[in-house]
């Protein structure tokens, strides 16, 4: 996938859902994975000619494995001349070692959000952007149709009213497939994730689940991601950009 196409979902997302005002400071999210290295090479891109004016900073929460190098991603920020700030935490330590939590992601991804909320206060940026795409909102979705008994994901815009925060997700609109394209043709320096339960989670199931699905059935993906659009489900904003007659998104 080409810068151009990158360009274009994620301005289509923005547009559709409102996610960027003029004057925002946004925070966005570097795990290190191909996800969050794609968002900034976007919001990177987009904000030298998108007629809002905003500002980007890239944060990781470094949860303190010791096999986490973040080298290439410092020289890669500092090539796009966007600020990097490494929040350094024993987040590793308590979850696995301390607390030897049988379901360590619960925790961690608490510990760590909380982690990066403050890091955004400090920094005075008013949202944050994470790098889920059109895979995560159907795999939420199938996790939560299948151990909550419930039709919910996540949300392109989510107001956090106690930190004052509004989480952004402008990678919306892109399949996973097109951002691994993105990654390989563009040689991004991925980092690869240090945990010891990566790829043994629900997520993982979930994920392997939508491939099936995705192979037996052709286009189950779309049609779910489509349903979620038209649920009008409480958690989800009001679709603000321009419907286009015959469109997925409509």
């Amino acid at each position: 996938m080409k810068l151009q196409q990158l360009l274009s979902y994620t301005r289509k997302a923005i547009d559709d859902y409102g996610l960027i005002d003029e004057g925002d400071k946004i925070a966005v999210g570097i795990s290190g994975g191909k996800d969050s290295l794609t968002l900034l090479c976007a919001l990177n891109a987009l904000k030298r000619f998108y007629p809002k004016k905003f500002e980007i900073y890239a944060v990781t929460v470094d949860l303190g494995f010791k096999n986490l190098d973040l080298d290439k991603i410092k020289a890669f920020c500092k090539d796009l001349d966007v600020p990097y700030y490494i929040i350094e935490t024993d987040i590793a330590q308590i979850v696995f070692e301390d607390r030897k939590e049988s379901n360590p992601c619960s925790l961690c991804a608490k510990m760590r959000k909380g982690a990066l909320n403050e890091k955004i206060k400090e920094l005075g940026c008013n949202k944050v952007a994470y790098a889920h795409h059109k895979d995560d909102v159907v795999e939420t979705m199938l996790l939560s149709l299948i151990y909550e008994g419930r039709f919910h994901t996540f949300s392109p815009k989510t107001y956090l009213d106690r930190m004052d925060i509004t989480v952004i997700r402008p990678l919306l609109y892109m399949n996973e497939m097109d951002v691994i394209g993105f990654v390989n043709k563009n040689n991004l320096p991925v980092a690869k994730s240090p945990c010891p339960v990566d790829g043994y989670t629900k997520r993982e199931y979930a994920k392997n689940l939508l491939k099936q699905l995705t192979a037996e059935t052709p286009g189950v993906k779309e049609r779910m991601f489509t349903a979620i659009v038209r649920s009008n489900m409480e958690s989800w904003p009001p679709y603000v950009g321009k419907k286009v007659s015959g469109s997925s998104h409509e």
